[in-house]
């Protein structure tokens, strides 16, 4: 595609994606679908321009002023230039004034900018980060403004993982082998190079590997669901957590991945078919207090709560998280969360297990909620996460939890930032 109509169409989806009525993912889906004129390395482009701006939205805003033309394809340029690094390609698509006033941005100094356009983060997400990290707050704005790893968890239910490495690593693709290395602390998981079609992989075809943060790999490990028992998903989603649960239940046992949208429970059906997996049983209801949730009151060994979020420890997938949530919206994610909670505590059984997670890095959402939990139902003891990884196999298990929880950091750990608290009912 000639350069000048591929920045055209970028500036068309950043401004698209800047109007913030949908996720940032949906937007792009959406623009692929509507033209199909896009190949694979068009649409990467796109993409890697649109989250660009997103992620660096507050410097480029500020660059912006001193170039001229619509701002929206001035944000696409420096999203282009700093997207995708393809600097020569880009600039035979611009004007002369545009070449000069790009190399002007480039040669401004980070360390001469104000904080706020180095960090790229809304204020009122500042403060409690700084509160949590102090110094290594930087750190952490480093990592949230780069991409994400690919991870793939290994179906070990149908598959081993050195197997399934040394498969993938025989596999040959237009730009040679794909390599992998293991996860530093998920038992299941594998580390891709790159950004492969994975589609093409007869692993993935076949059910062997899933798409799968390492962090989310140890939420579902962390459940340490046994063979034989009754166990709930409670907010399942698309099912990445339920078919690492199913895997290591062998499947056996009776696995209910409950959700009040049958929208995402839908997107689990194909995923649950190529894992073999036979004791997944997708549920959609309606609210936390459904009667199909009230009818199993007592009964359950092990509930997992991957509760609704800000999901701002995902925002090197998803960096428009920032701009659409606020204070009110993680209030009412608080509120969500502890009802949820409260509901699907009442599942389990004397001796059960209970996990309470979420994707956010915020101890609103996180530390606040377990506490409170603990405080209103002595009926519950919490247990230290640490120990339990431990007994898991799990390497480095204590550099992976702040106090008695689960805390996962993008910049500490290379996953998403991710937080659990566990409780036995006694």
């Amino acid at each position: 595609m000639h350069p000048k109509a591929l920045l055209d169409a970028c500036t068309e989806l950043v401004a698209l994606s800047l109007k913030f009525d949908h996720p940032a993912d949906a937007v792009v889906s959406r623009f692929f679908r509507e033209h199909k004129e896009f190949g694979p390395r068009e649409r990467a482009t796109l993409t890697d321009t649109v989250y660009a701006v997103l992620r660096k939205r507050l410097l480029f805003e500020h660059f912006a002023p001193s170039g001229s033309g619509p701002k929206e394809r001035r944000l696409a340029i420096l999203g282009f230039a700093h997207g995708t690094g393809a600097r020569d390609f880009l600039k035979s698509a611009l004007m002369d004034h545009e070449k000069v006033w790009l190399d002007a941005c480039d040669g401004i100094k980070t360390a001469d900018l104000l904080d706020r356009h180095r960090h790229n983060l809304p204020e009122w997400l500042v403060t409690p980060l700084k509160a949590q990290l102090g110094d290594d707050f930087w750190p952490l704005v480093e990592s949230l403004n780069q991409s994400a790893p690919l991870d793939l968890r290994v179906n070990t239910f149908v598959a081993k993982r050195a197997e399934v490495q040394a498969e993938i690593a025989a596999t040959a693709s237009k730009n040679g082998a794909i390599k992998t290395t293991v996860t530093p602390f998920s038992p299941w998981g594998l580390r891709v190079e790159g950004k492969p079609n994975l589609a093409k992989l007869d692993a993935f075809n076949r059910g062997a590997v899933e798409v799968q943060d390492e962090g989310s790999q140890l939420l579902a490990l962390l459940l340490d669901a046994h063979r034989g028992e009754m166990v709930v998903d409670f907010c399942a989603g698309a099912g990445g957590k339920t078919l690492a649960i199913g895997a290591s239940m062998r499947n056996t046992g009776r696995l209910y991945a409950f959700d009040n949208s049958a929208h995402r429970l839908a997107a689990l059906k194909p995923r649950l078919a190529r894992s073999g997996l036979s004791n997944v049983h997708p549920t959609a209801i309606a609210h936390e207090r459904d009667d199909r949730v009230k009818r199993l009151a007592g009964k359950i060994d092990r509930v997992l709560v991957d509760a609704p979020c800000s999901g701002l420890g995902t925002l090197r997938r998803n960096p428009d998280l920032k701009w659409r949530q606020s204070v009110k919206t993680v209030q009412e994610q608080v509120t969500l969360q502890t009802a949820i909670l409260q509901s699907a505590a009442r599942l389990l059984k004397p001796g059960g297990r209970l996990v309470y997670a979420t994707c956010s890095l915020l101890p609103q959402e996180n530390e606040e909620v377990a506490l409170a939990f603990t405080a209103a139902n002595p009926e519950f003891t919490p247990v230290e996460v640490a120990p339990l990884l431990t007994q898991l196999k799990v390497e480095g298990a204590e550099g992976l939890c702040s106090g008695p929880f689960l805390r996962l950091w993008p910049h500490r750990h290379s996953t998403d930032g991710f937080f659990a608290a566990v409780w036995t009912r006694k």
